[in-house]
């Protein structure tokens, strides 16, 4: 703390310093590092699924094969949000993504030398522990800089860094495969993330809320701010704080306390149903539409669409969530409802699937990406990182469910037109979910709260 400290210091509140100002270069440069790590963390976790008709091929392993690799990555991504993302409360966001970055890299190359499913089982859960802490913090970290008018958009778009990362691992296994083979995929995913590790450590900030929270840090929070207006002057033994209590004890029961409970759970049943379409999609797109006739570059590629969709999807919504909350979200699911059923009704006629796999993405993946959002809005900064990252954890286990259901239903011979109107059914309960959520908003829409709590209307109001 610099200056002395004293009852007569002057006292300013980070998150309405922040919420005053416009959006600035600094706040993009900070998005753009955070998106960066998460496309390098979209690639390598959709790789498996491009990879996938490649690998079983040379290996001579049917598909139900893969059910389980598919969900050993994702088991990872579970209990690696669920863990880094309280731990991030407590020790930082810049730290578990620097750590995060380097583990989910080291994995991803090592993918490349495995020869067997079971070795390629345990690999891609190790891995799946780096992404899994990777994406709660950068969703953290990007919502603690920006201004509450915009903070949605600003997550949104850093988020989309995930879809191009998905994207560019269907375009990259298209190009790759047939010249180098499906482990060439693994060795790029793995090389890029090492190599953005040293620029993390330099470049990367760590969250101002977080260390204003901490109240040992004045001269780097003055630092900070000082780069998000660089007008701004604070005087010596200027004090820093954030209008939220530092929440003590364990991270996750502040989840279930001052009215959080009921919001919690139902952005726990978004995040779960969401996740598991968005992951059966991912992982069994390609090879059902292999199945259906088209070859495995074209299915890669095709396949990709639901990335691509879920792009213009975010970049669409932004300022729709902003304004309208949970309420867009809920008809944004519903339409993607339909999008997932009409998949399988058009698996045959490559135009059509492609449209309607590129909707299925603008609504899907983009609504995912919209929650999380939301979630980073709705919890105090005490136990942000905590309440993103076990929403993405709970979600963790219908990414999980996803990739194993489809493997029965195909291994059950059910049809494509059969395995995508269940699929739709998970975006259903979404829309339900979001919709109960835009519902409970309007009943709290006083704003009225306990001094610790984040009450929903504050997330659900418009603001100019």
């Amino acid at each position: 703390m610099s200056g002395t400290s004293t009852k007569d210091a002057p006292t300013v509140e980070v998150a309405a310093f922040i919420d005053a100002q416009p959006v600035g270069a600094f706040q993009i440069k900070v998005l753009l590092i955070c998106a960066t790590v998460l496309v390098l963390d979209g690639f390598d976790t959709t790789a498996i699924g491009y990879v996938a008709p490649a690998l079983a091929k040379e290996w001579h392993i049917g598909k139900s094969a893969l059910g389980p690799v598919f969900s050993a990555g994702l088991f990872g991504l579970m209990i690696g949000a669920l863990l880094f993302g309280p731990m991030a409360d407590r020790v930082g966001r810049k730290k578990i993504i620097i750590f995060s970055t380097l583990a989910f890299g080291i994995g991803t190359l090592i993918t490349a030398l495995v020869n067997d499913a079971n070795a390629l089982f345990a690999i891609r859960f190790l891995t799946g522990l780096g992404l899994g802490g990777a994406m709660p913090n950068t969703v953290a970290l990007t919502s603690e800089f920006g201004p509450h008018r915009r903070r949605a958009t600003m997550v949104m778009v850093m988020f989309v860094g995930f879809s191009v990362g998905a994207a560019l691992g269907g375009f990259l296994a298209a190009a790759l495969i047939p010249q180098f083979g499906w482990r060439s995929v693994f060795v790029v995913g793995g090389v890029a993330p090492l190599v953005l590790v040293p620029i993390l450590a330099v470049k990367l900030p760590e969250s101002v809320r977080f260390l204003a929270l901490t109240g040992r840090a004045d001269a780097r929070v003055a630092e900070l701010l000082a780069f998000v207006n660089a007008k701004a002057a604070f005087a010596a033994g200027t004090r820093f704080v954030v209008d939220e209590p530092a929440l003590k004890g364990i991270p996750v029961q502040h989840l279930f306390r001052s009215g959080r409970t009921l919001a919690t759970l139902l952005l726990w049943v978004v995040f779960f149903m969401s996740l598991l379409d968005i992951y059966f999609l991912s992982n069994w797109l390609p090879t059902v539409l292999n199945d259906l006739g088209a070859s495995i570059p074209a299915a890669a590629a095709i396949g990709s669409m639901l990335q691509v969709g879920g792009i213009a999807g975010t970049f669409a919504l932004g300022s729709i969530i902003d304004r309208f909350s949970f309420r867009a979200l809920a008809l944004v699911y519903f339409i993607g409802m339909f999008a997932v059923g009409a998949i399988g009704q058009f698996g045959h006629s490559a135009a059509p699937v492609t449209v309607a796999i590129f909707v299925a993405g603008f609504c899907i993946v983009g609504g995912q990406i919209a929650a999380n959002a939301l979630a980073a809005g709705y919890y105090p900064t005490s136990v942000r990182a905590t309440g993103v990252g076990w929403a993405l954890g709970v979600g963790r286990i219908g990414s999980i469910v996803g990739p194993l259901v489809g493997g029965i239903l195909l291994s059950l011979k059910w049809s494509a037109g059969e395995v995508f109107v269940a699929a739709a059914a998970a975006a259903l309960c979404a829309a339900l979910a979001a919709f109960s959520l835009g519902r409970l908003a309007g009943l709290g829409g006083s704003g009225k709260a306990a001094p610790d709590e984040a009450p929903l209307a504050a997330v659900t109001r418009a603001d100019a």
